[in-house]
C-alpha cells in the first residue's frame, strides 16, 4: 500500500465539502490517507476515535456521501478514483473483495453501491451507518460476544407479621427469633403486649417494631426475663416520657 495519497482540488475545494466542519473535514483527510489502494478502511472508528473525531463527524460524511459503509463496518472513499490514480506495477487489491464486489464505478468516476442510479442507495447509507455502530458497541468488530448482563432483581422483603392483641407489631419471622434468643420468650411476649397495647392507646405507629421492643426492653433494664416486671398501667404512664418513635 502507497504511503503516499493524493486529493482532488475539484472536491476539497467545493462548497459541498467546504461547508462540513473542520473537524469533519479532518476524518475525512486521515481517512483517506489510511485507505488501501482501493479506497477501502477496515478500522474507521480506530481512526475517528484516534483523531478525536466524533460521531457525528462521521454520519456527516455518510449522510453527505464522501464515504460509503458496508455492513460489515468498512468503509470506502467514494471519490477516491477522482483523488488517486495508481500504477499497475504498484497497485496492491483490497483484501475487502466482499465488498468491493457490491460497489460499481458511475461515469463520474464515482464509487456507487449496488446499481448506479438506485435511488435507495443514499437512503440506506444512515441505517447501515447505525448497524456499525450498533455491532461495534456489542464488540462484533472484533469477534467478541458481550452478553447483556441480567437485570438486577431486588431481594424480596422478608414478610412481616402481626404480633399482640390488637396486632399493632409487626415482625418478621427472624426479627421474632432473634429477640427470642436474645432476651428469652417471656420478657418478648411481655414487652410485644406493652407495645401493642401503647400503640392502642395512643394511635402511634413505628417504623421499626424489632428496634422498638430492643429499646424499651434497655430502658427497662429487663434482659433474659429475670428480673421483676413493673405493673403494666404503670409502664405505660411512664413510657409517654420517653418513647422514641422511629
Amino acid at each position: 500500500m502507497a504511503e503516499r495519497r493524493m486529493f482532488a482540488k475539484a472536491l476539497i475545494d467545493s462548497d459541498l465539502f467546504l461547508d462540513l466542519p473542520l473537524s469533519a473535514q479532518a476524518l475525512y483527510f486521515h481517512l483517506s490517507l489510511r485507505a488501501d489502494d482501493d479506497g477501502f478502511v477496515g478500522n474507521p472508528r480506530k481512526i475517528q476515535r484516534m483523531v478525536g473525531g466524533s460521531d457525528d463527524d462521521m454520519k456527516l460524511l455518510v449522510l453527505k456521501q464522501f464515504i460509503l459503509v458496508f455492513e460489515s463496518g468498512v468503509i470506502v472513499i467514494r471519490h477516491w478514483r477522482l483523488h488517486n490514480y495508481i500504477r499497475n506495477d504498484r497497485y496492491k487489491e483490497t483484501i475487502y473483495t466482499e465488498e468491493k464486489s457490491q460497489i460499481s464505478v458511475g461515469k463520474d468516476n464515482l464509487y456507487t453501491v449496488g446499481i448506479p442510479g438506485d435511488n435507495q442507495v443514499v437512503d440506506n447509507l444512515a441505517t447501515q451507518y447505525r448497524i456499525v455502530e450498533d455491532r461495534e458497541e456489542l464488540g462484533e468488530d472484533r469477534g467478541e460476544s458481550t452478553p447483556s448482563p441480567p437485570p438486577k432483581k431486588s431481594p424480596p422483603k422478608a414478610e412481616r407479621h402481626k404480633h399482640g392483641e390488637y396486632n399493632h407489631v409487626l415482625l418478621t419471622d427472624e426479627q421474632l427469633k432473634k429477640l427470642n434468643e436474645d432476651f428469652g420468650n417471656d420478657t418478648v411476649a411481655l414487652y410485644i403486649r406493652k407495645v401493642d397495647e401503647y400503640c392502642q392507646q395512643t394511635g402511634k405507629t413505628y417504623k421499626d417494631y424489632n428496634l422498638t421492643i430492643r429499646n424499651w426492653i434497655g430502658k427497662d433494664g429487663k434482659f433474659n426475663g429475670n428480673s421483676n416486671h413493673k405493673d403494666i398501667g404503670a409502664a405505660d404512664a411512664e413510657r409517654s416520657k420517653y418513647a422514641t418513635e422511629f
